[in-house]
């Protein structure tokens, strides 16, 4: 009953933190700014680090099944 909300809960963190990281990257590669208004380096690595912590989180969420 309870592995319910794990499993929706892992989904969401795996899904977001994986189009993040997608994003991120797809962004990057490009030129193009992450953040309007912020410094190119700081806005990869805070978006890079989100993304990487969405997915562990994910992880975990699954791992409680």
């Amino acid at each position: 009953m309870e592995s319910g909300p794990a499993v929706f809960a892992g989904a969401v963190f795996v899904l977001f933190g994986a189009a993040l990281l997608i994003w991120t990257a797809a962004r990057a590669r490009h030129g193009a700014p992450v953040a309007l208004g912020v410094r190119p380096v700081p806005a990869i690595t805070l978006a890079t680090l989100s993304g990487v912590v969405f997915l562990v989180l994910g992880v975990w969420c699954f791992g409680r099944i």
